[in-house]
């Protein structure tokens, strides 16, 4: 039966709900319409409210939202046979439901009863829907609710976060578990926080994995490359961003088993890896997200820049691939003093000095092994070199960047003087989105043999980096005050996802499970700056960022050392950072006035250890921030108001919460002075135990030396990573996968 509506009833029960808003302009649209089909009804009225979408009438997003929830409802109703404003009475038929069809993994019913799940439903807030606006509800609706195969909904917002909240729960003790969905639940649909896309898509389904991106180490071998290639192949098919280091694979013009000049160095990888991001897609909605990075004294470092180029020989082209360099502390010093940089091929290296150089980094500012180790190199007769003008590396990178947005920036050895677990492993490089930095080490094929008329292959496995990720939302979470209490349950669900997860590849399930390594994230902050009416330009803004993300990271290592008393610390913390205390010591929170006990979490860590390795990461999460109406991770916006154009839709969308008092703290990212933003982000920096992903926003006129500069600066400030050069003729893809 086809439903019908008054279009006339529906407004008038729209200007009870938004009294704020003028209705007379749609009453007049619509006052001579008859009753119509309701879902073209809905999307008339829908398109009308959108279009009245301004600075000065926001709200008119949550009227729309209001229409996309009953338009939600009746179609979910349908399907379900239910009435649509009685649909989340019916969870556990829901449950059922969609377990026959194979859309849900049979476990919701193998490990709730009824009873549990009936508890459960009646602890759903259908009124936490009004919270969304428009534009989060529309892709909540079209990316993530289930759908049966044939894509008819059947799950509605609420059911979502209750699922999700079921699934990392559901191997906790049964006698404190069903207290414990509740509050993840608490958390999600209360938009306090959001989860990881990959978690959000896939958490209870039948398919796909739970985090977000993975590292992989290639090693200077056909096997390690080929391997690696299969490995990053079956990742992408299940939806992860893949960060893929480089620097152990011989240059163009190397020797092959003693045959001189005989390697084509590491562009042809690049083109396999370029192929498998095209041909092996996302779940079949984008194509494969793979960052590629290289060292900056590796011989092939220039053609290495030039692969994203538009011009040139395509043969030479990688345009599908992301690309970072991996920078030390003494090339930015070359690079000030206008001095000269030394290429090396990392196979020779080995074979002549006996070490890897990019095995070793500067344990101190100024001295180190690594500018011991590169100047044994310089001063070595035998070893072949090439030697250029440091400056002429830094232009190749900075006209990539005003290009393509890219290379990525990784400053290796601030990332590993500041390594918590530095006494079992070496990061190499960072993930695609630039915000994980964990140990990385190569896995190698240790023998292959024949048994039983099957062959078997061994390997040694390697520290096969995965980020599990997870953002709070600083705007709803600060200024509602709960903090306190959302930053344990968060870190409870981000280390269960390490236990249920399924990871495709071997070697990443065992490093998940070694150092239970978390990304606990934010976004909102220039939403947050907005509410609290602190200028983006100001000390105020930097002092803030400063003492509030020192706060969070108090309360994420207390929460992971209360896990590790509740469950035990992770596997490798004897000798970390942690277990000896210079976690603390090297953030000078011993010697701070910080009105947080320092000391005392210190002795709690040393006496009971810490659940994870890796605690903090800061990811762009621009899909699941507009989902929560706020503004992405730590960016300023770009515009107060414009138009998110999606794959299928175009959606006005103002700055959120801007009104007559916010609207002059909304100051756009290109209106910026960026060196505020990095002393900023250097502030946040400090508490962070991993990296942030931090854009440079830029004007497309910008001069050279300013750019350089803004390097310097970033460099300077102990940033660990940047991430794209935003420039405002350039467009840049924004990783979904790091969304959370």
């Amino acid at each position: 039966m086809v439903q019908t509506i008054n279009p006339i009833e529906i407004l008038e029960e729209l200007k009870i709900k938004f009294p704020q808003l003028d209705f007379e302009q749609l009453l007049k649209r619509h006052e001579e319409l008859n009753q119509q089909r309701a879902d073209a009804i809905y999307d008339q009225l829908i398109l009308d409210c959108l279009s009245f979408i301004s600075i000065d009438e926001p709200d008119w997003t949550f009227a729309a939202s209001h229409l996309l929830l009953k338009k939600l409802y009746i179609e979910s109703g349908k399907n379900r046979a239910c009435e649509p404003d009685e649909c989340y009475t019916h969870f556990y038929e829901l449950i059922e439901r969609l377990t026959s069809l194979g859309i849900y993994d049979h476990d919701l019913l193998n490990m709730y009863s009824r009873n549990e799940i009936n508890e459960l439903s009646h602890y759903i807030k259908k009124e936490n829907d009004r919270l969304f606006t428009y534009l989060g509800l529309k892709m909540l609706a079209d990316r993530y609710l289930a759908r049966d195969k044939q894509k008819n909904l059947y799950e509605l917002p609420q059911e979502r976060f209750m699922i999700i909240s079921m699934v990392l729960m559901k191997k906790e003790p049964k006698s404190k578990r069903l207290e414990l969905v509740k509050e993840a639940y608490w958390a999600m649909s209360g938009l306090y926080m959001t989860v990881a896309t990959p978690t959000l898509a896939n958490g209870g389904k039948n398919w796909g994995q739970l985090s977000s991106c993975f590292i992989e180490t290639v090693d200077d071998s056909l096997d390690s490359i080929y391997d690696s290639n299969t490995d990053i192949a079956s990742l992408s098919k299940n939806g992860g961003g893949i960060g893929v280091y480089l620097g152990k694979i011989r240059s163009r013009g190397s020797d092959i088993k003693g045959f001189k000049g005989a390697s084509s160095g590491v562009i042809p990888w690049m083109k396999q890896l370029n192929n498998t991001a095209v041909s092996v897609d996302q779940l079949g909605q984008r194509q494969g997200a793979i960052s590629v990075y290289l060292d900056v004294w590796h011989k092939d470092i220039f053609s290495f820049l030039d692969a994203k180029l538009n011009n040139g020989d395509e043969r030479q082209r990688t345009h599908d691939l992301f690309t970072g360099v991996c920078i030390p502390d003494l090339f930015m010093e070359k690079v000030e003093c206008r001095g000269y940089w030394y290429l090396f091929d990392p196979h020779e290296v080995r074979t002549v000095m006996g070490f890897s150089l990019e095995d070793f980094y500067d344990e101190g500012e100024g001295n180190g092994s690594f500018r011991q180790k590169y100047k044994e190199c310089i001063d070595n007769p035998i070893l072949s070199r090439g030697k250029v003008p440091a400056i002429e590396i830094m232009k190749s990178i900075m006209r990539s960047q005003l290009e393509t947005g890219t290379p990525f920036m990784f400053y290796r050895d601030e990332v590993n003087r500041k390594n918590a677990n530095s006494h079992c492993g070496m990061i190499y490089c960072t993930n695609l989105c630039t915000e994980i930095v964990q140990n990385q080490s190569v896995t190698k094929r240790v023998e292959e043999y024949t048994r039983d008329g099957r062959i078997i292959i061994e390997k040694q496995p390697g520290d096969f980096v995965v980020c599990n990720l997870s953002s709070i939302n600083l705007a709803r979470a600060i200024n509602e005050g709960v903090l306190e209490r959302l930053v344990p349950i968060q870190v409870r669900m981000l280390d269960n996802v390490i236990d249920i997860n399924n990871i495709p590849v071997p070697q990443g399930q065992i490093t998940n499970q070694k150092y239970r390594a978390i990304g606990l994230g934010t976004f909102g902050w220039h939403h947050l700056l907005a509410l609290k009416k602190i200028t983006w330009e100001s000390e105020e803004a930097e002092a803030f960022a400063d003492t509030l993300y020192e706060q969070i990271a108090f309360l994420a290592i207390k929460s992971s050392m209360s896990l590790a008393k509740e469950k035990g610390s992770y596997s490798v913390f004897k000798g970390s950072d942690w277990e000896t205390g210079a976690y603390f010591e090297k953030r000078g929170y011993l010697e701070s006035d910080s009105a947080l006990d320092w000391a005392a979490l210190r002795e709690e860590v040393r006496k009971y250890g810490v659940r994870n390795a890796y605690l903090q990461a800061v990811a762009p999460n621009a899909s699941t921030a507009l989902i929560a109406g706020s503004t992405p991770s730590i960016d300023p916006i770009f515009k107060k108001q414009y138009s998110e154009e999606k794959k299928d839709y175009r959606i006005p969308v103002t700055a959120p919460d801007i009104n007559n008092e916010t609207i002059w703290y909304y100051k756009s990212a290109y209106h910026i002075h960026q060196e505020w933003s990095i002393r900023q982000n250097a502030n946040r920096q400090k508490h962070i135990d991993q990296a942030i992903s931090f854009n440079f926003y830029i004007p497309n006129h910008i001069k050279a030396i300013d750019l350089l500069n803004l390097h310097v600066t970033a460099w300077k400030n102990k940033l660990k990573t940047t991430y794209y050069i935003r420039s405002t003729s350039s467009e840049v893809e924004d990783c979904e996968s790091c969304s959370s």
